[in-house]
Order: structure tokens, then sequence, then C-alpha cells
């Protein structure tokens, strides 16, 4: 009896140039499942990883595929279904051109249907066929208007992709880039939270250090506060660790006098 948890066995992989008109029942099974998903670091990083091997079993005679990301940090590989993607991907971000590039600035899917012949990238292409690759499918990764990287696939066989694996590819990348765009609203929410949360950790401090001096004998809050801004400046440090500082020695001098 079939496990009706798992995919069906997976049909022959349609010709090149074969457009089917849904995506195979193991595509279509691992999408559904995906839906929903609770996210977390954790989870959106085993989902790409399951989206990059869909992408190397669902498109006919892939080597390697792999998820590339672009923002402030850089251009980096999310995930790769193996280290054969992995070297293809380096070379794309230590020459800046290939597919893959191409795919995220122009926002449209990039086919190479042989690196050895190909003129657009050179320089990759030449690496790229040095490393056994000739043919690859680049789909961008676009969340609302911004385009945020791109997923593609590569193959050892010259014209191995065609229309049946361009659709294939838009299916994976739209998933890859609701995953990916939840995962960074996530991330910013949670370094948001940590600034308001440093924001008000650090307001406090300056507040009490503020009421250290007066108690010490300052004006006003304005001259306690000028204190603090002086020697934050002779110190070169930021005001918020010159009174973190001053709170630090009080309390220290006060559980001296406690113990003695």
């Amino acid at each position: 009896m079939t496990d009706p948890t798992t995919p069906a066995e997976n049909p022959a992989p349609a010709a090149s140039g074969e457009l089917t008109s849904t995506p195979s029942a193991e595509l279509a099974w691992a999408l559904s499942r995906m839906a929903g998903l609770v996210l977390s670091r954790e989870t959106v990083d085993t989902a790409l990883e399951l989206v990059t091997a869909l992408a190397a079993t669902a498109t006919a005679g892939t080597l390697g595929s792999a998820v590339t990301i672009v923002d402030e940090h850089g251009k980096r590989s999310r995930a790769a279904s193996n280290q054969a993607a992995e070297q293809a991907d380096a070379l794309q971000y230590e020459l800046d051109e290939g597919p893959c590039l191409t795919a995220w600035r122009t926002r449209e899917l990039v086919r190479i249907d042989d690196t050895t012949t190909d003129a657009r990238w050179p320089r990759w292409n030449e690496a790229a066929s040095r490393l056994g690759v000739r043919s690859v499918l680049s789909a961008p990764l676009l969340a609302a208007d911004e385009s945020i990287g791109a997923m593609k696939v590569y193959c050892e066989r010259p014209v191995n992709y065609g229309p049946h694996d361009e659709h294939v590819m838009r299916l994976l990348a739209a998933q890859a880039a609701i995953l990916l765009a939840n995962s960074q609203s996530l991330q910013e929410a949670r370094r948001l939270s940590r600034q308001l949360t440093d924001a008000l950790t650090s307001r406090d401090a300056v507040a009490q250090a503020i009421g250290v001096l007066l108690a010490k004998g300052a004006a006003d809050r304005q001259d306690a506060f000028a204190t603090l801004a002086a020697t934050a400046r002779r110190s070169d440090r930021p005001i918020e660790d010159v009174a973190r500082a001053l709170l630090a020695a009080v309390t220290a001098r006060t559980s001296d006098s406690a113990a003695t």
C-alpha cells in the first residue's frame, strides 16, 4: 500500500524542450508541504535545501543546483545541492559575471545552451567549462518589487534545458523567493527588537548616571549630561559606555563598603 505522506514514484523525465501542463508529482507534493511552514532560520534552510534538491531532480540531466542571495552582506550561496554547484557559483561571485548574476540583475530567466560557444560571459564560461559545466538555467528570485537573488541548475551536457525545465525553475524560484523574503522579514523584526532593547537599556543607563551625578553635586540634569558628554569626548567612547562605566564604579564602591 502506498504511503500517502510520501511522493509517488518519479515519472520518467520529460525530454528536453517538452512542456508539461503540471509539475511532477514529487514537485507538487514538496511545494504543498512547504505551504504554511512555520518559519525559523532552521526551517528556511531546510526548505531551501529541499528546493535545490528538487531542482536537481526535476530538471533532466542536472549536475547540481543552488540558490544565490544578494543583500547588504554581498553575494553568496544560501543552499547548494553539491560541491560542483558551489564551485560554479563561487566563480560567478569572484568574476562578478555569469548567468545567475544576470538573472538577478535583469529579473529575467537566463539560459546557456553551451558554455564553450556562449559569448555573454567569456571569463565565467571558460572557467565553468573547465569544471565540466556546459548548460545552465537560472531564474531570478523576485519578492514584491525586489530581486533578492537567483536560483540555477548546471548540466554537463550542452543544449540540455528546454521549456519544461524553464517552467519548473520558475515554480521553484518563486517558492525559494517566498521563503527567503519571509526569512528576511523575520530577521529584520528580530534586529529591530534588539535595537529597541539596546536603545532602552542605553537610555536607562544614561538616566541613572545623570541621577548619580546629581547626587554628587551637579547643578541640574543638563549639567550632569554635559559632564557625561565631555567624558565621552575625551575618552572617544559613546556616552552610553561612559554612563555604564560610572554605574559600574558606583556599584563596585557600594559593594566594597558593604563588605567592610
